[in-house]
Formats: C-alpha cells, structure tokens, sequence
C-alpha cells in the first residue's frame, strides 16, 4: 500500500489542488478545521486506524509527509 500516494490523491481531490510533500495545506488556506475533521474521517476508514484525542495534533495532519509518517507509525503500533 502506498500510504502516500492514497493521502496525496484524497488531498488533490478534496482541496482541489495538488500539494507538495511539506506545502502546509492550513497555512496556505486550502483546508480549514472543517476539512481537518474529514481529514481524519478518511485516514480513519482508509487505514483501519483509531485516532484518539491524543493524536489530534494539527501538526499530524499539516502536510503529506507528515501525514505518511503519522499513518506508517499508527499502523505499525
């Protein structure tokens, strides 16, 4: 499984743009905390994950690598 090519193209789709493996997506305004909770709806149901309230650290989800290394580390927990 391609952890980061499956996060890119849900990225691409929902924000309509394509990002770079550390664009912060927040900073530069293309996601909102509305889109930070489908975010982990996605990474949830996409990779079998439980993301508990202490894993919600906006800097898990900020960029692409960030997001793949947060994914590669939940799954291997």
């Amino acid at each position: 499984m391609d952890v980061y090519a499956e996060l890119a193209d849900f990225l691409a789709t929902a924000i309509d743009e394509r990002v770079g493996p550390d664009d912060d997506y927040f900073a530069l305004g293309l996601a909102n905390s509305l889109f930070a909770l489908e975010l982990v709806s996605f990474v949830e149901q996409r990779f079998h994950l439980t993301i508990s309230v202490d894993d919600l650290d906006l800097d898990h989800f900020r960029t692409l690598n960030r997001l793949t290394d947060f994914v590669h580390a939940k799954t291997a927990a």
